[in-house]
């Protein structure tokens, strides 16, 4: 998944960071409302994990913003990207707040790390309607174990042909188009090209050959994963 996470503590930030990184997870960070705002609008995301009590601009001296704006801002342009908002845990007015501002989720502060990765994909899989298994011929998913199997064996791929695989089985049967897929694997420091995503693409049309499913390329469209005929 593409994460915007939003936390002003940078040693908090920088945790999440590596443990949403070390998940499979493309992250973009932002350390204040303005920030915030900006990549939101301009990226599209699979989740937003956003704290609340934020600096409204970047850098020192910067008076204290909320998140909450950012989440209103981003409700009424009509985007209904998952939210999961990180308030003190004692705190029950932030939760309601977050809660009727458009989150769709909270976690309170302490927090486990596995448990903001399984909250994200609870929900991006409820936003995309998407089940723990998918099956395309013999070509399994198992999201909750981030495994792909081709019949009872296990298919392991190098990262990046793992999240292209993953997006095009998120649900299977639909278009994906190769802007969506490079946004979607691409960081602001580290965009992906058409020549180096076909080139995934070609490797995993290799991998799948005999599983009962295929990559189809639509042209001017994308490309689809689909059983074979």
């Amino acid at each position: 998944m593409r994460i915007l996470l939003v936390e002003d503590d940078a040693t908090l930030r920088d945790v999440m960071l590596r443990s949403l990184t070390d998940a499979g997870h493309r992250v973009d960070v932002a350390a204040s409302m303005e920030e915030a705002d900006y990549l939101w609008r301009v990226q599209p995301f699979d989740a937003v994990l956003l704290d609340l009590n934020l600096p409204a601009g970047p850098g020192p001296g910067s008076p204290l913003g909320s998140g909450l704006t950012v989440l209103r801002q981003a409700r009424s342009r009509g985007d209904r990207t998952p939210v999961l908002v990180l308030t003190a845990r004692n705190r029950t007015d932030e939760r309601i707040a977050g809660l009727d501002a458009g989150a769709d989720d909270y976690l309170g502060k302490p927090f486990e790390l596995p448990e903001v990765d399984a909250r994200l994909r609870a929900l991006v899989r409820r936003a995309q309607g998407t089940d723990d298994v998918a099956l395309v011929g013999q070509l399994k998913l198992d999201r909750r174990a981030r495994r792909f199997f081709i019949g009872n064996a296990p298919l392991d791929l190098p990262a990046r042909e793992f999240e292209v695989l993953w997006e095009l089985m998120s649900p299977p049967g639909h278009a994906v188009s190769k802007r969506v897929l490079s946004n979607k694997l691409s960081s602001f420091d580290d965009a992906l090209g058409d020549n180096a995503l076909e080139a995934f693409i070609s490797r995993l049309r290799k991998k799948l050959l005999g599983s009962g499913a295929g990559i189809r390329t639509l042209r001017g469209i994308g490309y689809l994963l689909e059983g074979d005929a």
